[in-house]
């Protein structure tokens, strides 16, 4: 079992359940979309945001976006850390058809993928600890320099950085550069630029 001492929130129960296999944390369901009316679990979720800091996973659709963002609103007085899970398509067992976007979510992803998300938040490293940051961080004039934004290909480099990284293609640059440099070098940034432009 994986010891998270932050509670983890989620989408639905299996999530929960597919969690719960192999984490030992406290584990909150917003129920979906029941998150944005249910008053009593928004005030649950920003009490512990502020009193111990909160870890949201939610799915890399359009909807885990949301509701992320709307958790990320009401408890923006809290430590929130943001766990993304990479695009990976294919579709849940209990499940007739794939998600309307073809991804799968937090239920469908396999203990190493998830693994890897939380170390890539910093939640943890191969060991169990916390991940070291690195001194000399990536900004967003790296960014530009690395022709990720401002050009005219930039949105396919970015996306074929954040494929590369393991890394959901919704996210924005302020996330990216977060996220890249939690668990990046900058030298290792640099070198995964260098592999996407064949170089």
């Amino acid at each position: 079992m994986i010891k998270i001492d932050y509670p983890i929130i989620v989408e639905g129960k299996y999530d929960k359940i597919r969690l719960s296999g192999f984490i030992d944390a406290v584990i909150i369901e917003t129920d979906g979309f029941c998150i944005f009316s249910d008053l009593e679990k928004r005030a649950f979720i920003r009490y512990l945001a502020r009193t111990k800091g909160i870890i949201i996973m939610t799915d890399s659709d359009a909807a885990g976006f949301r509701i992320r963002n709307f958790i990320r609103n009401i408890a923006s007085d809290g430590k929130i850390i943001n766990v993304y899970i990479p695009d990976v398509f294919g579709k849940e067992r209990r499940k007739n058809e794939p998600s309307k976007e073809g991804k799968l979510g937090v239920e469908g992803l396999s203990e190493e993928i998830i693994s890897e998300a939380l170390k890539k938040a910093g939640v943890m490293s191969s060991s169990g600890e916390k991940t070291p940051v690195s001194s000399h961080i990536v900004t967003t004039s790296d960014l530009y320099e690395d022709g990720l934004t401002g050009c005219k290909d930039s949105k396919e480099k970015k996306y074929r950085l954040l494929k590369k990284l393991g890394l959901p293609s919704r996210l924005s640059n302020s996330q990216l550069l977060k996220l890249i440099n939690t668990f990046m070098t900058y030298d290792g940034y640099k070198s995964a630029v260098r592999e996407i432009n064949g170089n």
